[in-house]
Formats: C-alpha cells, sequence, structure tokens
C-alpha cells in the first residue's frame, strides 16, 4: 500500500488495518522521500496478557502506541527516507510522527467540524492539502507552515472569538501521527483526504479559515441549543 492510495475514510467507523511493521516502514520511508515531510518513530504497542498495552509502560497511557518516546523526539527527526529505513528497521512496530512546524502545520478540529468543511471547501471550489481523521475523532488539515501564529488572528477577522471554537493549530514542537499508526484498541488514524500529487503544493491556513470557522462555529451553536 501506497502513501497515495486512499483508506476509505467515511464518516462512519471503518474497518481499520493491523500495524504491520512492513506497512509502517514503507509509509514512513514514502513520506520521507515522496513528500519530503521529517518523520520520527514513537512508542508502539505490545501485547502483554491479552490486552495491547503502549510500549512506554504506561497503563493509563492517553496516547497508547502513538506518542514521542523521549521528550528530545525533536533531534531524532529525519528527512531522509534512507534514515526512515533504518529507524523502522530498529523498531518496526513504531508509530509514525510527523513534526509540525517545518514543511507543515496542522489545523485541528473535531471529525464532525471537518467533515462539514471539507464539503463547504468543495462547495467553494478550493482544495484542501492533505486531511488526516485520529480514531478519537479528531481532525489534521495540513497547511503551510506558520499557521500557528496567524490563525487566531484570522478567526478574529472573521467576527469569532477564537476560544469560543473548538480549534487549534499544531506548529513548532508540536507532531502529528500519521496513517497507518494505530491508538490503542481505538482504531488507526487515516487519511481524510490523502496525499497526491494534485496536493503536493500546501494551502494557506488563510484559504481555509473561512470554512473551518463556519463549521466549527455551528458545531458550538448546535451545541448550545442542546444544553439549553
Amino acid at each position: 500500500m501506497t502513501v497515495d492510495e486512499s483508506i476509505g475514510v467515511t464518516t462512519k467507523t471503518a474497518q481499520i488495518p493491523g500495524q504491520r511493521g512492513e506497512q509502517l516502514l514503507d509509509s514512513a520511508v514514502r513520506y520521507a522521500d515522496e513528500r519530503h515531510w521529517d518523520v520520527f518513530p514513537g512508542t508502539w504497542l505490545e501485547a502483554v496478557e491479552g490486552r495491547e498495552l503502549c510500549s512506554c509502560g504506561t497503563a493509563d497511557c492517553p496516547l497508547p502506541g502513538a506518542h514521542a518516546v523521549k521528550p528530545d523526539w525533536a533531534t531524532l527527526a529525519t528527512g531522509s527516507g534512507a534514515g526512515a529505513r533504518r529507524m523502522w528497521t530498529k523498531h518496526p512496530k513504531a508509530s509514525i510522527l510527523l513534526p509540525t512546524g517545518r514543511t507543515f502545520d496542522a489545523v485541528e478540529v473535531s471529525e464532525s467540524a471537518g467533515f462539514l468543511a471539507l464539503a463547504r471547501l468543495e462547495r467553494m471550489g478550493l482544495s484542501p492539502g492533505p486531511v488526516t481523521c485520529a480514531p478519537d475523532r479528531r481532525m489534521f488539515f495540513f497547511v503551510l507552515p506558520g499557521a500557528a501564529a496567524k490563525v487566531p488572528d484570522l478567526i478574529r477577522r472573521l467576527g469569532w472569538v477564537p476560544s469560543s471554537l473548538d480549534l487549534t493549530t499544531r506548529g513548532e514542537g508540536h507532531y502529528v501521527a500519521a496513517p497507518p499508526t494505530r491508538v490503542g484498541g481505538r482504531g488507526a488514524v487515516q487519511w481524510a483526504r490523502r496525499p497526491t500529487p494534485a496536493n503536493r503544493w500546501l494551502p494557506d491556513a488563510e484559504e481555509l479559515i473561512s470554512a473551518l470557522a463556519y463549521a466549527c462555529g455551528r458545531e458550538a451553536a448546535d451545541a448550545r441549543i442542546k444544553g439549553a
């Protein structure tokens, strides 16, 4: 399976493929070689007495099998396919983590708001970059670096209070998990919009923020109505 192949994400729960070492290694190498994204290996899942636990050893790990191993994770990241191959050959079950703030930032929203924004962008004739969907029902829109610094101001210009929206950005010092990383028993990170030659050039956050803010604002309004 290549990075450019769709995993078939829908708004419903999808069949989750197993976290096979060969698939992880191949994907990590392709992210580095074909997309020029930095990658680094994170924790992984280990079978212990019939349960899958995080390799970090924490019984109640909030992101089992899908977080950085060490605080200095940023120094481990490589944009070399050969370097990625060496790291995943050593740790074939390791999750694939992508540092943000380098070749891309990530705008994070809820799954429901994310799919609403994707539909709105399509109607507007705008194309998003790659978008991931995590098992905890969060979506990450890949945009050009610098988004973390300017998104709050962009939201204010649209008339929204940033703190009122379930919308955050990940820039320098953060990372996101990449497909086909599994997160405990919850499932795997998947592509909602897969990387293709057509979206090799990432959009600026300013191109997407109107649709994303609208979707998050609508979600917040619906939540207030339900809570009334």
